[in-house]
């Protein structure tokens, strides 16, 4: 078959390896310039390069235009493969080929359709994660699954953990589709809509703590916040500090929320959630901590008197 690509970052770096590792012929790639959003300079490893090196032509835009409809046509591929294309391809493009385009997606479809999947699958407890393989359609990752993979998401797994699980998932579900698509077969599972979620991209916003939180789901969202990402932050004394680990409480703390409260274990408990004024809730223990200067410091180093309160401003 022969092939052209849209992707960005690793993501789309890895889609193209197994492209160019695969018996098709990989005519054209689409990718984005560099960015200097905080999400897209991490993982970001260069599809245009990798491009470049093996003699096939590239395209840089930030989204479709006419021009690149054009050459498309000119081309005339079998397929599409896109992966970590970041805006929207419209119906002229994604139908253009004979068998249609196939996107791979860092979930798994439904669920978490959109963007950073894996950080909000793991702020939200899931115990799965994976990379799904579908057909584009109309609507935003919502086309019939071609192949899915899982992995299972530990009891301390950070979101870099979960990166490095999923993107070695990548290669094998673009060979195994691209075999299954060059065999004829159409024979695709269409997606449960029931079962859809759709995620924004996530800004330094979403990485503020709000001691309302239960202190299971501000745990969970520091690992989801792990170096590279920008971590999850809180103030103290008008300070933002970054918290790089915690744990949740062994005991159970009463109070108002962000309340620095009493040492545990290696850590500072925070009292946290809604409710904590009843005394039944646990806290977050923080064991790590770094300042806006790079300093980082054990929080019982940091933390050297009880009271006060961590702030979400």
């Amino acid at each position: 078959m022969r092939v052209v690509m849209f992707g960005y970052q690793t993501w789309g770096h890895r889609t193209l390896r197994a492209l160019l590792d695969s018996e098709h012929e990989v005519a054209l790639v689409v990718t984005h310039p560099k960015s200097d959003h905080a999400y897209e300079r991490i993982w970001a490893d260069s599809v245009a390069e990798l491009a470049t090196e093996h003699g096939v032509e590239v395209v840089l835009a930030n989204r479709p235009d006419d021009a690149l409809t054009a050459r498309l046509r000119e081309v005339q591929p079998d397929l599409i493969v896109a992966n970590n294309w970041r805006t929207w391809i419209p119906p002229e493009i994604f139908t253009l080929p004979t068998h249609g385009t196939l996107n791979v997606h860092d979930s798994l479809l439904p669920a978490y359709a959109g963007f950073s999947p894996l950080i909000w699958a793991l702020v939200n407890g899931e115990r799965e994660v994976g990379v799904t393989a579908h057909m584009m359609d109309g609507e935003l990752d919502a086309g019939p699954i071609v192949l899915q993979k899982a992995v299972e998401v530990g009891p301390r797994d950070t979101a870099t953990d979960l990166f490095h699980k999923t993107v070695d998932l990548i290669e094998p579900v673009v060979s195994e589709s691209l075999a299954f698509i060059a065999a004829g077969r159409t024979d695709w599972t269409p997606q449960d809509r029931t079962k859809a979620s759709f995620f924004h991209k996530r800004s330094l916003e979403d990485s503020r703590i709000d001691w309302t939180w239960p202190a299971a789901d501000i745990e969970r969202l520091v690992r989801a916040q792990s170096d590279p990402y920008p971590n999850a932050f809180t103030f103290y004394k008008g300070e933002r500090i970054r918290v790089l680990e915690a744990s949740v409480s062994q005991g159970r703390y009463g109070g108002t929320p962000g309340r620095v409260f009493i040492p545990e274990g290696k850590g500072v408990v925070i009292v946290a959630g809604a409710d904590a004024r009843f005394g039944r809730n646990h806290g977050l223990a923080i064991e790590r901590v770094r300042t806006d200067d790079g300093t980082e410091y054990a929080a019982t180093d940091f933390f050297t008197r009880m009271g006060g309160y961590l702030t979400s401003h």
